[in-house]
């Protein structure tokens, strides 16, 4: 399999070793400064590039019907139109806020968890993330997605940056501290216990990994994709 890197800062370089490791060829690799570049020669393209960059780089690849694997996350407000970009040009996508296998199965986790809580009406429920200081979005991705998971199961409309005065919002303490792992932790409180869902990575090879074996399953395929459909879960 032929890679192109869309990004090519510490997960970049994170991504290009495992998928040596595992067979593959990086044939392109673009980073922010670089000029305009031919991405017809490769099989996929996995983005980590900068927010700034990422719709551009993805709009490149589906215009050429190359598959595209894309974990930048801060540029949402796009995403629908990508979706009908790739749609349009018969190419395949997948974006995930996480490309990690086990915090996926914690976003399962996390959905099944809220439904069962749903009618605890007790318990009030809050999410905590904790990344390093060179993160540049807040909330993270991934608490997006785990905000997400609880809302369809909730009372809550929306939800927030903590502190919040509107108790209908969800509110998400987003921390930044030098030197620490992602973690991510869903919390149920009520007067007598405390419930927690949590999620620590260890390193970047987790989030390299899963792009990678994403990378590996989009080739021949048609259409938008999501991590649940390679895990086979959900």
């Amino acid at each position: 399999m032929k890679i192109a890197l869309l990004g090519y800062g510490k997960m970049g370089k994170v991504i290009e070793k495992i998928a040596i490791s595992r067979g593959h060829e990086v044939i392109l690799k673009i980073d922010k400064d670089n000029a305009p570049y031919d991405i017809n020669s490769v099989d996929v393209a996995i983005n980590f590039s900068t927010p700034d960059s990422a719709v551009e780089n993805i709009r490149v690849a589906l215009e050429n019907k190359i598959p595209v694997i894309s974990g930048t996350t801060g540029w949402l407000s796009e995403l629908e139109s990508m979706k009908s970009l790739c749609n349009a040009h018969n190419s395949a996508f997948i974006y995930a806020s996480n490309f990690s296998l086990g915090v996926n199965i914690f976003f399962e986790l996390n959905k099944h968890l809220a439904k069962m809580m749903k009618n605890l009406t007790d318990y009030n429920v809050d999410l905590e993330e904790i990344h390093h200081t060179q993160k540049q979005d807040a909330p993270s991705g991934t608490a997006i997605t785990l905000a997400e998971g609880i809302l369809e199961n909730s009372a809550y409309d929306s939800w927030g940056l903590a502190p919040l005065k509107d108790t209908n919002k969800l509110a998400i303490t987003a921390k930044r501290i030098d030197a620490v792992p992602g973690t991510h932790t869903v919390n149920y409180d009520s007067e007598v216990d405390s419930i927690a869902l949590s999620h620590t990575a260890h390193n970047r090879e987790g989030f390299g990994l899963g792009a990678v074996v994403a990378a590996e399953w989009i080739i021949g395929k048609t259409g938008v994709f999501t991590m649940n459909d390679v895990l086979n879960i959900g």
